[in-house]
């Protein structure tokens, strides 16, 4: 496996494309290749892909890909995946899909989650809306207890709520399903033969105990289905072996290696190197997320981190938000279609703290730390003098507001961070930069992650084959190209600010309602 002529293939399951990243022995990524995965929406929140669709484009890819690193003398030695979290489709008994896959972003769930975060949550979002019932136990549930329990926030992003409303809208369909899975596993099971499912992807289910790493019973009831119609969990370093008629299909050798995988966002701290203790990867593109690894699961007493499964006992905290570079998007459009950059530009000569005007920036609802999909966007402070580029570098502050609650919600559960491995998008701008260093009051090593999750599948496989000795040691091609230092003025105003936040946040959700 040192060889550098030999190639490892990360297949990355993407929301919307599927990513194959040819990785060599030096870690040195030789070849990307995509395909699209199409998400389809539609009405009540519907997002699903087909997932017959994604089979054929990650067939597609790897096939290319298998054929760029043999025109360039290169041997492929094994095939690791990664995937979006919070998939799941229901299979019958031959194991064809009865169902899309339902992505991350599908909302059906939301009232029973509403319901079920109402019953017992000490960071309940109101009284239990009305509609939307069923036969799904909804009741005398204690929110706070599943999410501390299984590490998943009962949102409607987690499996756990998507199965309870199906129990509740689909009986026929719940009844003629053999079994449920997420994506990865369906797509993993055509190209090995077997159907299960990573204790990583199963950690983002809702439905799996840390603790124990078994199905986690109080859950399953909540979900209404039993272990026995779930696929076999098993370690994200298993390996398995190509079928030989996809090896012949994809112009691969038979009897391939295939490691089972991880989910994208703990592999995504693998990719850029933030595994060691107290390194934190955070990625910001049109939402944003940050999440540290330590050695033990757990989360915050309110409830306010995710908590998921890497390998090797390793367990990544963190919390996503959903408002990142989403937010100059809709400044721009809404203040005349001007152009993104210009507008940066001109947010940029704004004082730090935007005279006054404090934004919260929940455009899309919002994630982490408070998991309320009816959290509504305020600008606060509003004054004559105050134009669009206030404005926008309030949304932008306010983003920045948002990690650093995160942040802290990880230093409660007894995660620190003292650095900060950076990635996405929204980061070429200087001033995104500049504010998320400032709210999080340390410098971002900002990195090239145009590999992905992908990569971080590669390392997993290096691991799981024997050619790289531990997921927590620094691995060529991960490192910085640069560091933004925060503003020391800037980091002070929005230090002074940030419990000001806190309180309006809690103040204005007693007079929203779900987004309708």
């Amino acid at each position: 496996m040192k060889d550098e002529t030999q190639v490892v293939l990360g297949i990355d399951l993407g929301t919307t494309a599927t990513k194959v990243v040819a990785v060599d022995g030096a870690y040195r990524v030789v070849s990307t290749v995509e395909r699209p995965a199409p998400l389809r929406t539609g009405r009540h929140g519907e997002a699903v892909h087909d997932p017959e669709t994604v089979l054929a484009g990650a067939m597609e890819a790897v096939r290319e890909s298998a054929g760029i690193c043999a025109g360039r003398g290169l041997a492929v030695v094994a095939l690791s995946f990664s995937a979006a979290l919070h998939t799941l489709l229901a299979l019958d008994s031959c194991g064809d899909p009865l169902t899309p896959a339902l992505s991350w972003a599908d909302t059906r769930a939301a009232d029973i989650a509403r319901r079920l975060r109402a019953a017992g949550s000490s960071r309940g979002t109101g009284p239990a809306p009305a509609g939307g019932g069923g036969t799904a136990r909804t009741e005398n549930i204690d929110a706070d207890a599943l999410h501390r329990a299984t590490g998943t926030p009962v949102h409607s992003m987690a499996p756990l709520t998507k199965l309870a409303w199906f129990t509740a809208h689909e009986p026929e369909l719940v009844r003629r399903t053999a079994t449920w899975c997420g994506l990865k596993d369906y797509v993993l099971a055509r190209f090995t033969g077997r159907l299960v499912t990573d204790l990583s992807c199963a950690s983002a289910t809702g439905l799996l105990d840390m603790r124990t790493t078994r199905w986690h019973d109080p859950a399953l009831d909540i979900a209404g289905v039993g272990a026995d119609r779930l696929p076999e969990l098993v370690p994200p370093t298993t390996v398995f072996t190509l079928l030989p008629e996809v090896a012949a299909a994809l112009g691969l050798p038979a009897g391939l290696p295939v490691v089972a995988g991880a989910g994208d966002g703990p592999l995504a701290n693998l990719a850029v190197g933030a595994t060691a203790p107290a390194t934190a990867a955070l990625s910001l593109g049109t939402s944003g997320a940050l999440r540290v690894v330590r050695d033990r699961p757990g989360v915050d007493e309110r409830c306010r981190v995710f908590c998921y499964y890497l390998a090797d006992g390793l367990w990544v905290l963190g919390g996503a938000v959903s408002n990142a570079g989403v937010v100059a998007q809709w400044a721009a459009e809404s203040f005349g279609g001007v152009d993104v950059g210009d507008l940066l530009k001109e947010a940029g000569e704004v004082e730090p703290g935007a005279e006054g005007l404090i934004a919260l920036p929940h455009l899309l609802g919002e994630r982490a730390p408070w998991w309320d999909p009816d959290a509504r966007g305020a600008l606060i402070g509003l004054r004559r003098g105050h134009g669009r580029a206030h404005m926008t570098r309030a949304m932008i502050e306010g983003v920045g507001q948002q990690l650093a609650l995160v942040r802290d919600s990880l230093l409660a559960a007894d995660a620190p961070i003292t650095s900060v491995r950076a990635t996405g998008g929204a980061l070429r701008s200087p001033l995104w930069a500049e504010i998320v260093a400032a709210a999080l009051d340390m410098p971002l090593e900002i990195t090239d992650d145009t590999a992905g999750s992908g990569f971080g599948a590669a390392l997993l496989a290096r691991h799981a084959l024997g050619a790289l000795p531990s997921l927590t040691s620094p691995v060529p091609g991960a490192r910085a190209h640069r560091t933004v230092t925060p503003d020391p003025v800037a980091a002070r105003r929005l230090a002074e600010t940030r419990g000001l936040s806190e309180q309006l946040y809690q103040l204005l959700r007693g007079m929203q309602g779900p987004h309708r």
